[in-house]
């Protein structure tokens, strides 16, 4: 995005709109699990919230990581794995292991 014409506040409310945009639509396809997020894009929703959380920490703000989970799935986590999340197939298993060296760096963190 060219900046040229916009100030910083201009751009921090595009991309803040851009990931709330993000948030739900990965909050009203439920049926898109984690490990497939995983396998073809290396993050996922607990990465995104692992990045609210690290950017949050950056900034000062006292914020744990069940907050930035439910901020991103828009209900508790245990909620959201009871309601929506299904056992990984042998295959995805597979995959996940694959595929690591591409997933993001911050998906091992919390």
């Amino acid at each position: 995005m060219d900046g040229s014409n916009r100030d910083e506040s201009t751009r921090t409310e595009i991309e803040a709109a851009a990931f709330r945009g993000l948030v739900e639509h990965l909050q009203r396809r439920a049926d898109v699990q984690n490990i497939d997020l995983m396998n073809l894009a290396g993050f996922c929703r607990n990465c995104l919230a692992k990045w609210v959380l690290a950017a949050a920490r950056e900034r000062g703000v006292d914020v744990d990581y069940a907050a930035a989970r439910e901020a991103v799935y828009g209900m508790p986590y245990a909620d959201w794995k009871d309601a929506h999340q299904t056992a990984a197939t042998e295959d995805q298993k597979r995959r996940f292991e694959e595929t690591k060296p591409l997933h993001s760096e911050i998906s091992t963190r919390a």
